[in-house]
């Protein structure tokens, strides 16, 4: 029995490993690859130059490498990437990139992203990561390893995210945001750090200790970021967990959230 409903079209140049499921409706275009062990429901349209790797499953109504309305964006055959394991559920939106940045969009492994996420062209996001229901992720984002943006979080353009971080219900942000640091409101603030997040992956009690010592000083102590960073080398040559929570600081371009 075929994999591919019959009432799914998929243009010929498409390239799909053998156990590929596709369901009814679904439309695949030229200059597709999905790999194996991926599920496709009904309605799902996926326009290449798309790369979609193995053990995905993807749910109705998803658009998926459709071109970025981006004004610069002229018809470029840029590309989207899609990782391994990766939940893309219903109606989840994902352009591909535009040659002024990155060529291409890329979506890591192991990820969750929820109903009605966007996910802007030349954007990156890391592994592990839960994008929640209608979370919009701007052009040129990247969001590091584990972090997690809940509900309705807005995220401008060229914002990073640092690894292990999170986003409460609602928040804009504007500003990057540090490596474990959690950010809630409109604009979005900083709040602590997601130590139950760190707690559920096994950071070590002195880890976290020290990362409660790195927070008051950039957040707390009334340092300025350059007196901030200073004062965090000692605790970030002792730590790596700090040494990440620092260097996300030092290579912002946009200014962190405070």
């Amino acid at each position: 029995m075929s994999l591919i409903d019959p009432r799914a079209i998929i243009d010929p140049s498409a390239k799909l490993a053998d156990d590929v499921v596709v369901g009814p409706w679904s439309i695949i275009g030229p200059d597709v690859e999905i790999g194996e062990g991926c599920v496709l429901g009904p309605n799902v349209i996926i326009k290449g130059p798309t790369r979609i790797g193995k053990h995905n499953k993807i749910y109705q109504f998803a658009s998926l490498g459709e071109d970025t309305p981006d004004r610069k964006y002229k018809g470029e055959p840029t590309r989207l990437v899609i990782g391994d394991h990766n939940i893309i559920r219903e109606g989840v939106t994902m352009h591909r990139g535009t040659i002024q940045d990155r060529d291409e969009t890329t979506i890591g492994d192991h990820n969750l992203i929820m109903a009605y996420a966007h996910i802007g062209h030349d954007s990156v996001v890391g592994n592990h990561c839960i994008l929640v229901n209608n979370v919009a992720l701007a052009g040129h984002v990247h969001i590091g390893d584990w972090a997690i943006l809940s509900g309705y979080t807005l995220v401008h353009q060229f914002c990073h995210i640092g690894a292990h971080a999170f986003a409460g219900m609602g928040a804009a942000i504007g500003k990057d945001v540090p490596a474990y640091v959690t950010v809630s409101g409109n604009p979005a603030e900083a709040r602590s750090m997601n130590f139950e997040g760190l707690r559920r992956r096994g950071f070590s009690s002195e880890a976290m200790q020290a990362l409660r010592r790195a927070y008051k000083i950039v957040y707390r102590q009334g340092f300025t970021i350059e007196e901030a960073l200073v004062e965090l080398e000692d605790v970030a040559a002792q730590f790596s967990e700090v040494a990440v929570f620092r260097d996300s600081i030092l290579t912002s371009s946009r200014g962190i959230t405070r």
